[in-house]
């Protein structure tokens, strides 16, 4: 008689067996597939890092989609267009004619010497300011190929458009007085004095003692670090860096607090009437107003100010720098280095001030006087 043979099967030996079922049923790329998603995962990845480090088309005033041209502005032999604002007497009367370089994140209206200088000072001297917007800021174009060189010939052309004459003063705020380093050494013909106030200092200038700049740099806070070393090595990821949200970009930028100093703090009172023109600061952009000009400033400049020769062997003219010994946001050990080495400098150190010395009450008419008068 025939019959079937009755198996018992355990609990274990039937787990054992849908596990291995269910591994023999699971799915597995060919590795040829597997090849092309890793390769395709990579390249989308590479598409993204390159979108995130691109900067958008800057809205150029006047443009269809860009801000309205507002101000008074003159046209460059390159086609660009340079918006400026004029104080004081009519040049046509004026003794004395300047041009204002104004500072980071800032435009034509934050000429800090017109705004505060004492009438009767102004009226006295005969004293004619210019300021300018710098290009990429409030209505000046901006300028891709923006280098050290060309901002000082901006300033020349300017001059010349207006009317100027021959030579006229230079003064500059922050990373415009970083500019004034650039007046000195491509247009110093051009130029009758100068005043530099509180100027940015790139910390990778030829002449500095590498022990030195690294202990001022390690000054800033870490973030400031992180972004002029940024500019400075790999400018391409400027934009980025300044617009991540991963970490901490430029304090400067971000207008933080925490690198003022106590006088600049007292001082920030006087900012009040910011508001009424701050939309147009960066209104074309970031890229080419603030990020530009720090990959200019922090970048590789093809000459150091340490190795600038006196503008003045005759003293027919003089260079003068204020800094004050408080200031946090551009340590005042390069200046005095600075100082050492170009004696022809007459150097002003500030006890007790900040970054932001030159808007304290008389001390617009402390700089003019040092620079149109020699007055001390």
């Amino acid at each position: 008689m025939a019959g079937g043979v009755n198996r018992k099967i355990s609990a274990a030996s039937a787990r054992a067996h849908t596990r291995k079922a269910k591994q023999n049923s699971s799915f597995k790329l060919p590795s040829g597939m597997l090849k092309k998603t890793v390769l395709l995962f990579f390249v989308g990845f590479l598409a993204w890092a390159y979108k995130a480090t691109q900067p958008p088309p800057p809205k150029i005033c006047g443009s269809p989609d860009g801000p309205a041209v507002t101000a008074a502005r003159i046209k460059l032999s390159d086609g660009r267009h340079l918006a400026y604002k004029e104080h004081g007497v009519p040049k046509e009367k004026a003794n004395y004619k300047i041009v204002y370089v104004h500072g980071f994140d800032s435009c034509r209206h934050d000429a800090v010497i017109a705004k505060t200088l004492s009438p009767e000072i102004v009226e006295e001297l005969g004293i004619y300011v210019v300021s300018f917007d710098r290009p990429g800021y409030g209505e000046s174009d901006p300028n891709p190929k923006r280098t050290v060189k060309s901002m000082a010939l901006d300033i020349e052309e300017l001059a010349d458009q207006l009317g100027l004459g021959s030579k006229f003063y230079v003064i500059g705020f922050s990373m415009g007085g970083q500019v004034l380093w650039s007046c000195l050494k491509y247009i110093p013909h051009r130029v009758a004095g100068a005043g530099l106030l509180a100027p940015v200092v790139n910390y990778w200038w030829p002449g500095f003692p590498g022990n030195l700049s690294g202990e001022v740099y390690n000054q800033q806070l870490w973030q400031d670090q992180w972004a002029v070393r940024v500019a400075h090595y790999t400018p391409w990821l400027t934009y980025w860096w300044n617009t991540q949200k991963w970490f901490p970009s430029s304090s400067v930028a971000a207008h933080s607090t925490d690198i003022l100093s106590p006088q600049d703090k007292e001082l920030m009172a006087k900012f009040s009437g910011r508001e009424n023109y701050m939309a147009q600061v960066r209104q074309q952009g970031e890229f080419e107003s603030l990020h530009r000009d720090m990959i200019v400033g922090f970048g590789a400049w093809e000459f150091s100010p340490l190795d600038l020769e006196n503008p003045f062997p005759n003293n027919e003219g003089s260079v003068h720098l204020w800094h004050g010994d408080e200031d946090w946001i551009v340590p005042v050990m390069l200046q005095r280095y600075i100082a050492q080495q170009l004696p022809w400098i007459h150097y002003h150190e500030l006890p007790g001030a900040g970054h932001l010395f030159p808007h304290a009450d008389g001390m617009s008419d402390t700089i003019i006087k040092a620079i149109l008068t020699g007055e001390k």
